[in-house]
């Protein structure tokens, strides 16, 4: 019997012409670069966050105090950060972001080199110039990722995107780290040194990502061109500044990973393969928060009808960072772990909606400027937190660290509510 062809019914083709539309959405060059950041920032942190995991370590390893310790990574948090308030400004002003980006990831190759030395003066060099290489690409990086994404997919969701897969390579990079402990039958010093050198690997393969992300930019055309003159054409809204104080104070009370991992070892507490195995998870954590968070504030902005109004997102921030300290510095290791799911929470929130806030409340052309102010608030945050937590650690003084954080986040709430009567007085 012969086979009858199916007819054809009239909806059918506006049946496929609904789906062709939504796969080519679903696959728009926009997303498409998207993904593309989410993987270079992927590999970006299997190189720089499996090394932060381990720094600490080594370091005490090599009979560094922790004050010396919380200073340098101090230092070099703060130097990361000020130095974007000068990248953010040059990329601005000569349009020039990939060139400020393909530096600053070609600088991760300094990670691998502290593989071949045990030079204190040497390592330190490197660890500091590993941050200005974050310094010179971030503002940048963001800049391209909120015009690709704005309008299009929202800005929440990308940075969320890009925040997820950038935690799963910073999951991935201690691992490195807990394969050498287990496996490569070395001891002390050598096994630190061979996991370093491991990540060149990565190195390689993010830079030939980058490339490509450069030509499908340039080849869609998914961003504008900067005219030098448009640079000083606006001046930063009341918000970006109060937005911008909240987050120093929040910031400021955070206890970083740095301070955590050398607790753990100075307390012996665990070894040296679950303290990476913990960071690990927490990034994890990180990486599901972001896409959370990142939903989250597309959608208040939608319900509030205004595009500041995903800052109203950050209200619990103050409140959660309040509990790291009394989790991640206790003798209790089911307490440091629950602090290290609230680490991850809290980075998660950091690196999504503080982010993405930056995009709503400043216009394109300074945007670079606007990230970099707002980094170099967060790292000169990060910089006195850290040494004044590693100085109050060597003393034994946990009670004055708790009370430090304490302080700093009652501040951080009081402005949040300045911030959020700006953010409702702007309702039409």
């Amino acid at each position: 019997m012969a086979c009858r062809k199916p007819a054809f019914r009239k909806d059918d083709g506006k049946k496929w012409f609904i789906m062709g539309e939504k796969s080519k959405k679903r696959f728009s060059p926009a997303v498409t670069v998207i993904i593309l950041f989410g993987i270079i920032s992927l590999l970006g942190d299997v190189v720089y966050e499996s090394a932060r995991s381990v720094n600490s370590q080594y370091l005490n390893l090599l009979g560094i105090s922790a004050a010396k310790v919380g200073l340098v990574f101090g230092i070099g948090e703060f130097l990361g950060y000020f130095l974007r308030l000068v990248a953010g400004v040059l990329s601005d002003k000569s349009g020039k972001y990939w060139t400020f980006m393909f530096v600053g990831y070609g600088m991760l190759l300094v990670v691998p080199l502290m593989g071949f030395t045990m030079n204190w003066n040497i390592l330190v060099v490197l660890i500091l110039m590993e941050r200005i290489g974050k310094a010179m690409r971030n503002p940048a990086k963001d800049t391209v990722l909120s015009k690709v994404s704005e309008n299009q997919v929202g800005i929440g969701f990308a940075f969320g995107l890009q925040e997820a897969l950038d935690q799963i390579g910073a999951f991935a990079g201690p691992l490195i780290f807990t394969a050498v402990f287990y496996f490569t039958g070395k001891n002390g010093i050598a096994q630190y040194q061979t996991g370093y050198r491991w990540l060149f690997i990565a190195v390689v393969f993010l830079m030939l990502f980058l490339s490509y992300a450069y030509r499908r930019v340039k080849r869609d055309e998914l961003i504008p061109s900067v005219a030098g003159q448009e640079f000083q054409a606006e001046k930063l809204k009341p918000v970006f500044w109060i937005y911008t104080a909240f987050t120093f104070f929040c910031t400021l009370g955070f206890v970083n990973f740095s301070t955590v991992g050398y607790h753990l070892k100075a307390k012996n507490l665990m070894s040296d393969a679950s303290i990476t195995l913990l960071y690990s998870v927490a990034m994890i954590v990180d990486a599901a928060t972001a896409l959370l968070v990142g939903k989250a504030y597309d959608r208040m902005k939608t319900k509030t009808g205004l595009k500041t109004g995903g800052l109203l997102v950050l209200a619990a921030i103050p409140l959660i960072t309040l509990l790291l300290p009394f989790l991640s510095l206790s003798r209790s290791v089911p307490l440091i772990a629950a602090g290290m799911v609230v680490f991850g929470v809290i980075m998660g929130t950091h690196e999504t909606i503080m982010r993405s806030a930056i995009a709503d409340i400043t216009p394109f052309h300074k945007r670079g400027t606007s990230y970099g102010v707002f980094n170099t608030a967060y790292g000169l945050a990060l910089f006195g937190g850290a040494a004044v937590m590693g100085w109050l650690y060597d003393r034994n003084q946990i009670g004055v660290i708790l009370a430090f954080t304490c302080a700093t986040e009652a501040v951080a709430v009081l402005l949040y509510f300045r911030m959020n009567r700006l953010v409702k007085a702007s309702r039409p």
